[in-house]
């Protein structure tokens, strides 16, 4: 577990840049839960986040990293959180929408446990090669796939993500049976990359880019419908002949033990942080596209996305 408190008290009553009131200054400590490591993208978008809070609210806001099961025991701890205690979870699509079809025994039910409260940045994946790999496009690589079949291990940051998915797909598009390797996150999945432990790898185009840019593997395809704009030299996955594309993202949950007036509070105050100027620009220099939706919007973006990608999770055969 790591924990961050981010400002005095002190400091914070003094500032309020999102209009807080005095009534906020009085909330306990809240506990802002991601189910990855420190690091990686969801993190650094709950980070951004709670140190906004905490200005808003005036008393300390502390990230959690509840890392395991590929994000659900997060999920199952602020399930379990009491009344007392204000917890709030930033989940994803593997956590709200692919693990409770796949898992028999979850430990939670997305819609009954949790309240949707606002998204808060999408986000693209990528595929990208080792440089031992001989391959500069798409194309190639599935090529190469079909000759090397031994070898078609990709990595994936986590078990039963999106990505995961992806692996798959890309085995099937070059007629072998992939191996989708999981790992604790994207940091060790991109030391393997680059090490050429594992020659190919799915993962959120903000971890991929920089060591593209950087020269330390070669990123291949976007999953985006159009060319992305932090990445217009990458062709996305339909012009390299994959007939796929998909955006995942970041949203926030209040357990349904939370009072609905104050996961309404929160829901108002995420979304006014998303509005701010600063949070965006903290997004975007981190390759992070910031999202700011109400929480009706994200239920229906829930529905939405679970219709999506229900038949593509079961036609996969995928189980845990």
């Amino acid at each position: 577990m790591r924990r961050r408190h981010f400002l005095t008290r002190s400091a914070l009553l003094a500032a309020a840049p999102l209009g807080a009131a005095p009534a906020l200054a009085q909330d306990a400590t809240l506990r802002v839960v991601v189910g990855y490591p420190p690091g990686g993208s969801s993190d650094r978008v709950a980070r951004i986040v709670a140190d906004k809070l905490q200005a808003a609210l005036g008393s300390p806001v502390i990230v959690e990293n509840k890392v395991g099961a590929g994000g659900r025991v997060s999920a199952q701890y602020v399930k379990a959180a009491p009344a007392s205690q204000p917890m709030l979870l930033l989940a994803n699509p593997a956590v709200m929408v692919v693990s409770p079809m796949v898992v028999a025994d979850v430990g939670y039910d997305p819609a009954r446990d949790f309240v949707p409260l606002s998204e808060v940045n999408s986000y693209v994946f990528g595929v990208a090669v080792s440089s031992a790999v001989p391959v500069k496009e798409l194309q190639h690589l599935l090529a190469w796939l079909r000759a090397n079949p031994q070898q078609a291990n990709i990595g994936v940051p986590a078990t039963g993500s999106l990505p995961h998915f992806f692996a798959l797909m890309l085995g099937k598009q070059a007629q072998v049976t992939a191996e989708a390797v999981g790992y604790k996150g994207s940091a060790p999945l991109l030391t393997d990359l680059m090490g050429g432990q594992i020659p190919v790898a799915v993962d959120t185009l903000d971890v991929l880019l920089p060591q593209h840019e950087a020269g330390k593997l070669r990123l291949l395809a976007v999953s985006s419908e159009q060319r992305h704009p932090l990445a217009p030299q990458v062709p996305t996955l339909k012009e390299g002949g994959v007939a796929l594309s998909a955006a995942g993202w970041n949203s926030f949950f209040a357990p349904r033990s939370m009072p609905q007036a104050q996961a309404d509070r929160y829901a108002a105050l995420i979304q006014k942080i998303m509005q701010d100027p600063d949070v965006a620009r903290q997004f975007k220099s981190s390759n992070l596209d910031p999202v700011v939706t109400s929480a009706a919007q994200t239920r229906q973006r829930l529905a939405a996305y679970r219709q999506q990608w229900e038949p593509v999770i079961r036609t996969s055969g995928y189980k845990p």
